[in-house]
């Protein structure tokens, strides 16, 4: 009955394939309810340690489903626990499945290199503690907050950042890490929803964690952003995009902080070209440059919209460049990138003139 459905599941793939995996969950729930918490979790590994379907590195089978039918099980199990009995649960799958070593190979090895085990340890992550059962929660972001601070918790910021790429981070066509994709080629704003979704759960929960801070979160975006490389700048522009307002302003405001003035106005640059890009307002790029620009006096302000303008310049004459020293005969993208940035160039004063001068009146 375990093992029901999980190497050969019923097309199409989707929840209702795993009722009764949600159906085993309810019965441990039930049979178990007078036993102490420790002895039920060595109960479900008594039973579950025995199928290499459910653990790390074990099952061959291709597109096995285990671990999605292993967290519709303990989801459904811990469902009403409180958060001390979600350590001892936590606890008990680092035992049962090695987790954190593993972790650890993952993330202090070259990206990519261990490929097999970066993508068992997301699966594992995502489909049995992260990833929410909505018939379970249908608003998750506290579920999935503790979960993925557990997870993070007992790993330097750079290491933190290195899990959160393997967990969320884009996927190549074969299904592996995007680690070099991300670095030379634009990355579509679905290929990085997930990640802007998680850096933004974090930044507004802040108040409730002891162990991340706005300095943190910082560094840890700054450490992403570098992964395994330093990012093409539209995929950095576009992560901070999803990400919306106050985690871009505050990532802006501190790089200003620390005189980043050339890589703030880059990265301006580039917000500006994937909003015309991805038909996001204007509007909402002028009010953080606004923002941006109450931090400074009035003779920091011009050198800082100088800069911009300066900045602008450059990244056009790199693209006429770059399009002229090629052969792009069948490659349209640079020369539509072109056309996108002049257009978003216009665009953006227009509407910058018109916000100063309604602020003004």
């Amino acid at each position: 009955m375990i093992t029901q459905s999980i190497n050969h599941p019923t097309p199409p793939y989707a929840h209702g394939n795993f009722e009764h995996y949600e159906a085993l969950g309810w019965l441990f729930k039930r049979c178990t309810i007078l036993l102490p918490t420790e002895d039920r979790l060595t109960l479900i590994s008594s039973t579950f340690s025995q199928m290499p379907c459910f653990k790390l590195e074990e099952c061959t089978a291709a597109g096995c489903l285990g671990f999605y039918g292993y967290g519709v099980f303990l989801k459904t199990m811990i469902w009403g626990w409180d958060e001390v009995e979600w350590h001892r649960v936590f606890n008990f799958l680092c035992s049962f499945t090695n987790l954190l070593p593993k972790i650890k190979m993952a993330v202090t090895g070259t990206p990519g290199v261990s490929c097999s085990l970066e993508l068992q340890l997301r699966l594992f992550c995502r489909e049995v503690l992260l990833d929410p059962l909505d018939w379970l929660d249908p608003w998750p972001g506290k579920d999935i907050l503790f979960w993925l601070t557990r997870i993070l918790k007992p790993w330097p910021m750079v290491l933190q950042a290195r899990l959160l790429f393997i967990l969320y981070g884009p996927l190549m066509p074969d299904g592996t890490l995007a680690w070099q994709g991300i670095v030379e080629r634009e990355m579509s704003h679905s290929a990085l929803w997930q990640m802007a979704s998680v850096i933004v759960l974090l930044y507004s929960n802040l108040d409730h964690l002891t162990d991340w801070t706005t300095d943190t979160m910082q560094t840890i975006l700054e450490e992403l952003i570098v992964l395994p490389e330093v990012w093409h700048m539209e995929n950095v522009a576009r992560l901070f995009v999803l990400c919306g307002s106050t985690v871009c302003y505050s990532f802006l405001a501190n790089k200003l902080h620390n005189g980043q003035l050339l890589e703030v106005s880059r990265l301006i640059v580039h917000i500006i070209l994937v909003c015309e890009k991805d038909g996001y307002s204007m509007n909402w790029v002028v009010r953080m440059v606004h923002q941006v620009c109450q931090g400074f006096n009035t003779s920091e302000r011009f050198a800082f919209i100088q800069r911009l303008e300066d900045m602008f310049s450059e990244v056009t004459m790199e693209l006429i460049e770059f399009v002229t020293a090629g052969n792009h005969h069948e490659d349209m993208g640079p020369f539509q990138t072109l056309r996108s940035l002049l257009q978003s160039r216009a665009h953006f004063h227009a509407k910058f003139l018109l916000h100063m001068f309604l602020q003004n009146e």
